[in-house]
């Protein structure tokens, strides 16, 4: 072999861009302007995305002043980074999970809870609430959540004299617990392996950030979430097959958690969940084998059922995720990184509550501009977990602040996806309820209690140091303000 060739194949460590290191940072800048414009104008969607960050890799290689040869191979290494990969894989398994339990028909099960007991106006928006924050707690999926507790709860709670804007709230804020808490959602997988941390520490260790935040939500919610107007429709024609049968699919989210908080990986936790499931729903006549699984050679798609179903959810944005991943690993070699860091570090100086305010700030920088929240994790992560290192917080704590900011803003913002999500689906629902209110992205923001509380006490956190721990054997540190 040459030495030409040897070199080609050695590991990328630097890269030369016009415009210095902020030349580097142009492939994710240009991602995050294509993101928040296509999100302003209404057109945004995860495969417009890939094209927005593909744009932003192209013009990264015409600033490179080094061989573009390098620039591809640092590319490639940037792909092949493991945080994208386990995270794609962790997603799959996690989808997986989720299509099988709705299949089991977990949200009727839930929506009978609320339902058979009775509850009307701000009670039953407070249920919502709750209801919501159960199921995006065992899915792990706030989107999935959104989609399901609007198709269901929304129009069965403006029949029972719910606020319409508060009932579109509290859904929004409980998938934003679940995206925050749950072992299996994606950001929770993400802010645990940027930060190097296991993910049953991680989620024992946000459990009280969440439970404070959720408690004046609920409130909140019991108290403003009745209407003052009614509709002439009952529940019962709003959603007329509801059941309890499918709160047994509780029991393998019941083992998820189990073995989650145990120690168990979290592969080995989801498939274990996943073979519980299937018999469940069989034997209980939930649904059938062909609707987890099957072969139909006359569809578009050959394989389906709800297996496939868990998986196709996220293939749009494994490859949107491995592209953030690779335009960040460029920052970082082109020096963009680095440069970011040290001036933070000249405002942050020996503070360390000045530090946390850092990350805090720039996950929340970061949300407000990219639709997807974990993309905008995962572009955050570096940033994190530099600073985090810089002065020893521990592991745990800066995959917390990571993951609390990114799971609050992402379901605030009216250009956010999972809040368009919520807002294209109500209004897809008028087609079937006339009657049905249509709330808008930017009627609901401000009532998103608990992502507002959970950001609040994450900053409230970080300037007062609550729940600070290093790595380590370091008990002390400098944390004054100056």
């Amino acid at each position: 072999m040459s030495d030409r060739n040897a070199a080609d194949k050695a590991a990328i460590t630097t890269l030369n861009f016009r415009f210095g290191p902020w030349g580097a940072a142009v492939p994710l800048l240009f991602f995050v302007i294509w993101a928040v414009t296509t999100s302003i104008l209404q057109i945004s969607s995860e495969i417009g995305l890939v094209m927005g960050a593909i744009i932003g890799l192209t013009l990264g290689l015409l600033l490179c002043k080094s061989r573009w040869e390098d620039y591809a191979q640092g590319l490639f290494e940037g792909l092949s980074q493991p945080v994208g990969v386990v995270a794609i894989v962790a997603w799959f398994y996690a989808g997986m999970f989720s299509q099988v339990l709705q299949l089991g028909g977990l949200v009727e099960g839930l929506v009978w809870i609320g339902t058979s007991i009775g509850v009307t106006g701000g009670l039953f928006t407070a249920l919502t609430f709750l209801l919501a924050a159960v199921f995006s707690t065992a899915v792990g999926t706030g989107y999935g959540t959104t989609v399901a507790f609007c198709t269901l709860m929304f129009p069965a709670g403006v029949a029972t004299g719910a606020d319409p804007v508060m009932l579109f709230g509290a859904i929004l804020a409980g998938a934003v617990f679940g995206d925050n808490l749950a072992p299996v959602s994606d950001t929770t997988i993400v802010s645990a392996t940027t930060q190097e941390a296991d993910v049953p520490g991680v989620v024992r260790s946000r459990l009280k950030y969440s439970v404070a935040a959720a408690i004046p939500a609920v409130i909140l919610f019991a108290v403003f979430g009745g209407s003052s107007s009614t509709v002439n429709v009952t529940p019962a024609s709003v959603m007329p097959s509801i059941e309890p049968a499918g709160l047994i699919m509780l029991l393998p989210f019941a083992v998820v958690l189990f073995l989650a908080l145990r120690g168990h990986h979290l592969l080995t936790s989801l498939t274990w969940g996943i073979l519980f499931a299937i018999p469940l729903i069989i034997v209980f006549h939930l649904g059938t084998f062909s609707d987890i699984l099957h072969f139909d050679p006359a569809s578009d798609g050959v394989v389906q059922g709800a297996l496939i179903e868990g998986i196709k959810g996220y293939v749009d944005m494994a490859v949107l995720i491995l592209l953030i991943v690779a335009a960040a690993h460029l920052m970082e070699l082109g020096g963009t990184m680095q440069a970011i860091t040290n001036g933070v570090m000249k405002w942050i100086r020996r503070s360390v509550r000045r530090a946390e305010s850092a990350m805090w700030a720039v996950v929340a920088l970061l949300n407000s501009a990219i639709t997807i929240n974990t993309a905008a994790e995962i572009a955050a992560a570096p940033f994190v977990r530099a600073i985090g290192e810089k002065y020893s917080i521990h592991r745990y704590r800066r995959a917390n602040m990571l993951d609390a900011v990114t799971s609050a803003l992402g379901y605030i913002f009216p250009w956010g996806a999972p809040v368009l999500l919520g807002y294209s689906t109500i209004a897809n629902m008028q087609n079937t309820y006339e009657w049905l209110p249509v709330v808008s992205p930017t009627e609901v923001f401000p009532f998103v209690f608990h992502g507002w509380f959970l950001a609040l006490i994450m900053l409230i956190a970080a300037l007062t140091g609550w729940g600070l721990r290093y790595e380590g054997k370091k008990t002390k540190q400098d944390s004054g303000n100056d």
